[in-house]
């Protein structure tokens, strides 16, 4: 039975709230993801979680306290904020307008699938997996239900601007990341061309107006060299799921162990769920609006890595979301990387 109005803002409110309690025991050094009032924060979530198209948005806000939460140093109130953003999380995954609800799968495909691939990794280094994927693929949803099966932090690109922000990397307001599928909705439809397109035909006036701000690199290159740093510094310390960013390359460039992924699906099953979790689209524009999308991801990332997006050389797994739907792709990876007993222990 569908949830009422009264019940998701209920869900709202207690989002909200475990955001507060997080911040209460961490105190300013990460801050709020919800810092204004609390009546419009409640709302604007009421909103986005009775709306499909904005799930991602959702999605990252509890990923954001999620990945605060597992800094709390008290066993006993991080425990206590944890049980409470599973419970929050189980709720929202259960709404009929969550970025839980729909599937990639292809059954036919699934049914030739077995699950043999060997552990190969096993050290005592940080567990990073880097997460490349074709829109409408699923990709974000498997990354985000991989690191909440694996209690690690999830970083898609809306999380990563925040973080970059709250470690004022940014030195201006208006330097947008477009390395993501972040806001891949009306927006990236009527206005397709990217900031890094932007950016690759700025004119002469514009460079010499940059060039002081930036240290002679344009804003996207100084957004790139930023994240970079990060990425790496973020690999000294924590266990982490990364969805795009360039990161297996940022890696692998500095000698940093990683799993390297990357999720596609066939065009049809891709075109199907950009349609679901897109209103306003038809088959024709869908398959368009992807094509444009697979262009401007592989132009950026061939652009800063020097490799091929999408190219399985690149990669440690290259997975068919078709051939095994979201969870039964978040279940792969888990064999592959021998943690699929952890799973089954902490269930």
């Amino acid at each position: 039975m569908a949830a009422t109005k009264e019940e998701i803002k209920e869900l709202a409110e207690h989002i909200y709230d475990l955001d507060a309690e997080v911040y209460v025991h961490l105190g300013s050094s990460l801050g709020r993801v919800f810092n204004r009032d609390r009546e419009r924060c409640v709302n604007e979530l009421t909103e986005l979680l009775t709306t499909r198209p904005q799930g991602h948005l959702v999605r990252s806000e509890l990923g954001l306290i999620a990945n605060m939460a597992r800094t709390i140093e008290d066993k006993e109130e991080r425990a206590m904020c944890m049980t409470e953003y599973n419970r929050i999380l189980n709720e929202v995954m259960s709404l009929p307008t969550s970025f839980a609800s729909g599937d990639v799968i292809d059954p036919i495909l699934a049914k030739l699938n077995s699950f043999n691939v060997a552990n190969r990794f096993s050290n005592d280094d940080h567990l990073i997996i880097c997460i490349s994927w074709t829109y409408g693929s699923g990709g974000i949803d498997v990354g985000f239900k991989l690191a909440d099966k694996l209690h690690i932090n999830y970083y898609d690109a809306d999380i990563f601007a925040a973080v970059l922000k709250r470690l004022d990397a940014e030195k201006d307001k208006t330097i947008r990341d477009a390395a993501g599928y972040a806001h891949v909705s009306e927006e990236l439809q009527q206005s397709p061309a990217s900031e890094f397109e932007a950016v690759t035909h700025m004119s002469l006036k514009d460079h010499i107006k940059y060039f002081s701000r930036y240290h002679g690199l344009n804003r996207q290159d100084a957004v790139f060299f930023n994240q970079s740093d990060l990425i790496c510094d973020m690999a000294k310390k924590e266990d982490f799921i990364i969805m795009g960013r360039c990161a297996d390359a940022i890696l692998t460039n500095n000698g940093i162990p990683h799993i390297s992924i990357y999720i596609t699906a066939p065009i049809e099953q891709r075109i199907q769920r950009a349609i679901e979790v897109n209103s306003g689209l038809d088959r024709k524009k869908a398959r368009h609006f992807l094509k444009k999308l697979d262009k401007k991801h592989a132009h950026y990332y061939n652009f800063y890595t020097g490799r091929s997006w999408g190219n399985a050389n690149n990669y440690d797994l290259c997975i068919n979301s078709a051939s095994y739907g979201i969870d039964g792709t978040v279940d792969f990876i888990l064999r592959m990387i021998g943690r699929d007993k952890d799973k089954k222990k902490s269930e």
